[in-house]
C-alpha cells in the first residue's frame, strides 16, 4: 500500500530486525528498470555499503521509507514482484473494495478475489478448517529472485490490513513458506511473531478463525486517512487484541501437557504474557481496556470448572478443589460460597433436586 511521501524529521529508535535481503530485492527492482536506487536508500538512511553485509538488518522505519520511495519512483506498489506493474493506488483500490464488508471474513474474501484482478502471477485463498483460518498463496509462475520478498510482503500486507480493519491484533498460530530457510531465517520470528516452518507444501499464515467473525471498525474516512500513511501496517505489529479476553480464558482453561484433562494450569501474568507474545504490563493494560482483569478471568474459569465437576461428577470436594486450581479444600469452599452463596456440598445437593 502507498504511504505518505513525507519522512519524519528524525529516525525513531527501534530494533533493526528486517533482513538486508529485502533491501537488495528493492535495489534489484530498480536495476531491472535501469534506474538508480540512490535517492530511496538516502531517504531510508541506508548506507550503500550495508548491502554487502549478509547479516545486516534495518529498522521498520527504514523499511517503510525505502518502500515508500521505491513505490513512487518505480510507480509499482509490487516493487517488481510481478510480470506487470501495480500502479500507485492499486492496493488502495483493493482496500476500498473491502472496507464496506460486514465482517473480516467477507473483507478478506473480497481482498483475495480482487487481488487476482491486479495480477494472475499469484492467487490468494482464504479457507477455514475447524477453529483455524488460513490465508494461503498459490504461485502461478516463477517469481525468481524476488520470490521470498514477494511472498513475505503479500502475507504481511494482508495480515496488517486485516488487523487494521477490525482494530485488533490478530496473533498468528503459524506461518509456513514453500522455500528453504534463508540465511536470515531468525528474522522470521520477529516478522511473523509465531511458529515458522520452511520448505512447506505451501506459503500461508494461520490464525484463530474467530477473528473472521469480527465486524469491521473502519469507514471510508478512516480508510482515506490510513492510505496517506499505510506502510506501517505491513512493517509493524498491531498491539490491541479484541479477542484477548477469549484467548486468555482459553489458556487458563486448557491443561498443560502431562496434566489431567480436568486440571487447570497455574498460569502467572508472566507465563500468559509469554504465550501471547506480549509483556505482562501490556497484558494487564489490554485486559483493562476490554473491561476485564486477569484475576477476574481466573476466578471465572475456576468457577466454571468447579460448577461443571460438581454438577456432572461425584468427585469428592477435595478433588474438585484441586481440579479447579485451589491449594486446599478450605480456600475452595470459601471462594465458592463467595461466587454462589452456597457451599460446594449445598450446591451439589440443590442441583441433584433439579429434574
Amino acid at each position: 500500500m502507498p504511504a505518505s511521501a513525507t519522512a519524519p524529521a528524525a529516525t525513531p529508535i527501534a530494533p533493526a530486525a528486517t533482513p538486508i535481503a529485502f533491501v537488495r530485492a528493492i535495489v534489484l527492482a530498480y536495476e531491472r528498470r535501469g534506474m538508480s536506487p540512490e535517492r530511496a536508500l538516502a531517504q531510508a538512511q541506508i548506507a550503500p555499503q550495508l548491502l554487502q553485509d549478509d547479516s545486516a538488518r534495518i529498522t521498520a522505519w527504514q523499511m517503510e521509507q525505502i518502500s515508500d520511495a521505491a513505490m513512487q519512483e518505480l510507480d509499482d506498489e509490487a516493487l517488481g514482484w510481478f510480470s506487470r506493474r501495480l500502479p500507485w493506488g492499486s492496493y488502495g483500490m483493493l482496500a476500498r473494495a473491502s472496507i464496506s464488508s460486514p465482517t473480516l471474513q467477507v473483507a478478506l474474501a473480497r481482498w483475495c478475489r480482487h487481488h487476482g484482478l491486479l495480477t494472475d502471477d499469484i492467487a490468494l485463498h482464504l479457507t477455514t478448517t475447524g477453529d483455524t483460518a488460513t490465508l494461503a498463496i498459490t504461485e502461478a509462475r516463477d517469481l525468481g529472485a524476488l520470490r521470498e520478498f514477494c511472498l513475505v510482503s503479500v502475507l504481511r500486507n494482508a495480515h496488517g490490513l486485516a488487523c487494521w480493519m477490525v482494530d485488533s491484533r490478530i496473533p498468528l498460530i503459524a506461518a509456513e513458506f514453500a522455500f528453504d530457510a534463508p540465511p536470515h531465517a531468525d528474522a522470521y520470528a520477529v516478522l511473523f511473531r509465531g511458529p515458522v516452518t520452511f520448505h512447506a507444501p505451501r506459503t500461508a499464515i494461520h490464525f484463530d478463525a474467530r477473528y473472521l467473525h469480527l465486524p469491521l471498525r473502519r469507514d471510508e474516512q478512516a480508510l482515506r486517512q490510513m492510505l496517506q500513511h499505510a506502510l506501517p501496517l505491513t512493517v509493524l505489529h498491531y498491539r490491541r487484541d479484541r479477542l484477548l479476553v477469549q484467548r486468555v480464558r482459553q489458556l487458563l482453561a486448557a491443561p498443560l501437557p502431562g496434566q489431567p484433562a480436568h486440571a487447570l494450569p497455574q498460569h502467572s501474568a508472566e507465563s500468559l504474557a509469554a504465550l501471547l507474545h506480549v509483556s505482562p504490563r501490556t497484558l494487564h493494560r489490554q485486559l483493562k481496556e476490554e473491561g476485564a482483569t486477569l484475576q477476574g478471568l481466573k476466578d471465572e474459569v475456576r468457577r466454571t470448572r468447579a460448577v461443571e465437576l460438581l454438577h456432572r461428577t461425584q468427585r469428592p470436594i477435595k478433588q474438585v478443589a484441586e481440579a479447579a486450581g485451589f491449594e486446599n479444600e478450605k480456600s475452595f469452599i470459601r471462594a465458592f460460597r463467595g461466587w454462589t452463596g452456597q457451599s460446594p456440598a449445598e450446591f451439589r445437593r440443590a442441583q441433584a433436586k433439579i429434574p
